[in-house]
């Protein structure tokens, strides 16, 4: 498994590294959070550790920007929050919080615990799915529209589209979506699936502007259309 951190102190980063590497991880250290994103489709990690201090506070703007990108797990550590302030950041997007001082044996157990709770099922264990012309192939987390060309998803948009696939011709509420497919609660998360939708439709639609497939419900929520009505 790979994991990258990011810690703003030399010795703290010398010991994450060394607690990650006993957690089973090959840690690769990155020098800010704000490059994160990009480095997400080059080649996604299993885990990121964000460590912040000092002048480098902790930006809900970057986690969340994060969370809209992946669904891997996140820890962050830092100086002792107040209880609102945990609570913002866990309704951010991080998974995980950890107060310094803080002690390796205990981290290493909640990172395990962690990423068993993260694992869920496997995606080559799922069937290929094919509706109207629309193919998904879990195992290699591929799209082709009509015999076109084959798209790679990222992990978000593979299952978003597995969702609405599954439940082909079902309105699905946002919420509901926010819940399956980033694993926490919906309300007040609509421009998240908002966005994930636009790009998914890139992949998909033959028009983006007027989707056949991934049909909007005004309100409410999406769903995929066996039938190809036209319909925004």
């Amino acid at each position: 498994m790979r994991a990258i951190y990011l810690s703003y102190d030399l010795d703290e980063a010398a010991v994450l590294h060394l607690a990650l590497q006993r957690a089973g991880f090959a840690p690769h250290q990155l020098h800010e959070f704000a490059k994160l994103n990009e480095t997400l489709n080059e080649r996604p990690p299993d885990l990121v550790l964000a460590a912040f201090g000092g002048d480098k506070k902790i930006s809900l703007k970057l986690v969340k920007s994060f969370r809209a990108e992946t669904t891997v797990p996140l820890a962050v550590i830092s100086d002792p929050l107040s209880e609102d302030q945990h609570i913002a950041l866990l309704e951010a997007g991080a998974d995980l919080y950890v107060p310094r001082p803080f002690s390796t044996r205990v981290r290493i157990a909640e990172i395990k615990t962690l990423m068993r709770r993260a694992a869920g099922l496997p995606v080559f264990g799922l069937p290929i799915l094919a509706q109207s012309g629309v193919m998904m192939d879990p195992s290699s987390r591929t799209t082709q529209v009509e015999g076109g060309p084959v798209h790679r998803l990222t992990q978000l948009e593979f299952r978003l589209l597995y969702t609405l696939m599954t439940y082909a011709g079902r309105v699905i509420p946002t919420e509901t979506l926010v819940e399956y497919v980033w694993g926490f609660s919906g309300e007040g998360n609509r421009g998240l699936v908002r966005g994930l939708v636009q790009r998914l439709r890139a992949k998909v639609e033959p028009d983006p502007a007027h989707p056949k497939y991934i049909l909007t419900e005004a309100g409410i929520g999406y769903s995929f259309n066996p039938f190809q009505d036209s319909k925004k």
